[in-house]
């Protein structure tokens, strides 16, 4: 009978003891990461994510709170309203509404939106202002209403020409 020693056997690792530096470069990185965690859960907002908290899913509101949905829309010039939101100009909703902050303070950034509408839609009516339109969703008791309100966060208008 053949007895294999145990060093022989290759699927037994050899153990590496931590050097006390080691050890303690490791310990300084959990404690910065868990002060991180929880000075984000005290005074964080989304943009510190992952550090703070995600609103989205750490808040609830209430059952009769409105719910706002983000429109974009480009007016012709007989007032009939285009969809420029939900991808029609290759931006989706939540990247969209991350640059609102930029929108309103500058409006004149909404021209880049209209000029890539009409570049993929080369056919398409021609636009004379570009608006960001929240649209309030009425709820009772968590059921919609049917009822909604539109205001306008924000308007640009185009330059109009042959």
């Amino acid at each position: 009978m053949v007895e294999l020693s145990r060093a022989a056997d290759p699927a037994e690792a050899e153990v590496v003891a931590l050097s006390p530096g080691g050890r303690r470069a490791r310990l300084a990185a959990t404690a910065v990461v868990l002060a991180l965690l929880l000075a984000g859960t005290v005074w964080g907002t989304d943009a510190h994510f992952p550090f703070g908290p995600f609103k989205m899913y750490s808040t609830r509101a209430s059952n009769d709170a409105p719910v706002v949905s983000t429109r974009v829309v480009g007016l012709t010039g007989d007032g009939r309203e285009v969809r420029l939101s939900g991808g029609e100009v290759g931006l989706r909703r939540a990247e969209f509404e991350g640059q609102l902050p930029r929108l309103v303070e500058d409006p004149s950034l909404l021209v880049l939106l209209a000029d890539t509408y009409a570049e993929h839609h080369p056919g398409g009516p021609q636009l004379v202002e570009v608006q960001v339109v929240l649209r309030r969703f009425e709820l009772v008791a968590g059921e919609r209403t049917g009822a909604w309100t539109d205001d306008v966060l924000v308007a640009q208008e185009l330059a109009v020409g042959p």
